[in-house]
């Protein structure tokens, strides 16, 4: 029988002064040759860790920056073009303050975009995956729920 696992991960925007905190990250293309794609802080959720803990770490290791989470934007269903699927739960929150600590090794640099730069990167190919964009258009739509929509015991 198999198995089918999907990957829990988080992801979350953060916006300061109409722009949005994005991490470049170095993946592959098709032909497995290097490329860089852009995404929010993301990551996968660890063993005894709450999602909002996950997303604050995430944040912290691929950005380094501390923040507040303030809402929770939703459970986001994606299927990947290599048949995995990923159940993203995204958050949104606001910077407290930069930490100055080494970047995980995956993220190549950090970038404070702008919604129209983010859609020229959209246009381009550029981002991790289409969840990048809906997070931040939901948003801007003021989709977004408190925190304690979220039950973990």
């Amino acid at each position: 029988m198999n198995r089918w696992t999907p990957r829990v991960t988080v992801a979350s925007v953060i916006e300061r002064a109409g722009c949005y905190l994005m991490v470049e990250e170095l993946s592959r293309n098709s032909s497995g040759g290097p490329r860089t794609l852009f995404n929010q802080p993301a990551g996968h959720l660890e063993p005894g860790e709450t999602l909002v803990e996950a997303a604050e770490r995430e944040i912290r290791e691929e950005s380094a920056w501390r923040v507040g989470l303030t809402d929770y934007l939703g459970l986001y269903t994606y299927h990947a073009p290599d048949g995995l699927v990923f159940h993203s739960h995204g958050f949104s929150g606001m910077v407290l303050a930069h930490l100055g600590t080494p970047l995980d090794s995956a993220i190549l640099a950090t970038h404070w975009l702008t919604f129209d730069e983010l859609e020229d990167l959209e246009r381009t190919g550029r981002l991790r995956s289409p969840l990048v964009m809906r997070r931040i258009r939901d948003v801007r739509r003021g989709r977004r729920f408190p925190l304690d929509v979220i039950q973990e015991y």
